[in-house]
């Protein structure tokens, strides 16, 4: 026999065939460099602060109490009965972290240029860990949030946590793959086009005033009807009425909205499997 047919590889890197291809089998050998870049990341963002992890519960905490006095008070918003504050956060909680997966990902080629053009691991690696960093944040958040409306639920708010609370699984998954799949857009595209960069930087932040983060979809109904459509098919909007529907009786929800939401995800991951996977192969040309 040949000294060919008798090299036994553990990897052999080949280019990609189906764009469509995840490589979940690398990624899941690689799981170890996963946790890795996770801790790294949630290391690297603390480090040197004095407050540490205490953020995780200062940013939302700062932000309702702007929300309760801009948005509460002086604009003097309607937020279906809900206590204002506890309306806020259900909706901050979690846009920050579809925005975070969205911006961090968007960016995922420019900064770990250096890595990637020296080191093979599968690229889909540096996304999921984005995603992945993200989601301890966003725990924690969501215990602030179930202390506070355990808070109101005692001193009598009329808060009815009901049977869709169990679709709250499926909808982080939505808001992961979504910020997944955007951000591997943006993140293939501007390797090449750069401009893109400042469009998420300041566009993110106005997209959020689309969802129903610091009003109800009703009230958008009620006072711009001929508009409101654009926010009720805003993928985030289902997302952010469901989760106040199932965990405070309020808000709105439709199945075939969450339908509509799902079918949107799974069309916005698509493509961005099939552009990332196309650029991946030749993006260190061009960062």
């Amino acid at each position: 026999m040949t000294e060919a047919e008798h090299e036994n590889w553990d990897i052999v890197i080949k280019p990609h065939n189906n764009l469509l291809d995840l490589r979940l089998k690398d990624v899941w050998q690689y799981r170890d460099l996963l946790a890795l870049l996770v801790r790294r990341d949630f290391v690297a963002f603390y480090k040197q602060t004095i407050l540490g992890p205490i953020w995780f519960f200062i940013q939302p905490v700062i932000t309702i109490l702007f929300y309760t006095f801009v948005f509460g008070n002086l604009a003097g918003i309607p937020t279906d009965g809900v206590p204002k504050p506890l309306f806020y956060l259900a909706g901050t909680i979690l846009w920050n972290y579809f925005a975070d997966c969205l911006t961090k990902t968007s960016t995922v080629f420019k900064d770990n240029s250096a890595l990637m053009s020296k080191v093979y691991f599968p690229r889909l690696i540096m996304p999921l860990s984005v995603v992945a960093s993200n989601l301890i944040r966003f725990a924690v958040q969501l215990v602030l949030f179930i202390a506070l409306a355990c808070f109101y639920f005692v001193k009598g708010s009329q808060i009815a946590i009901n049977a869709y609370v169990l679709l709250f699984p499926f909808l982080v998954l939505l808001l992961a793959a979504q910020g997944l799949g955007l951000g591997m857009i943006i993140s293939a595209v501007t390797t090449k086009y750069r401009d893109l960069a400042f469009v998420v930087t300041f566009g993110v932040p106005l997209l959020m005033y689309a969802t129903t983060v610091i009003y109800p979809l009703s009230e958008a109904e009620t006072k711009f009807p001929a508009y409101s459509w654009i926010i009720k098919y805003n993928p985030i909007t289902t997302i952010i009425e469901t989760f106040r529907y199932g965990f405070l009786g309020k808000g709105s929800f439709d199945f075939a909205q969450l339908g509509y939401c799902t079918l949107a995800t799974v069309i916005i991951m698509l493509l961005g499997i099939v552009i990332y996977n196309k650029v991946e192969k030749t993006f260190v040309d061009t960062v």
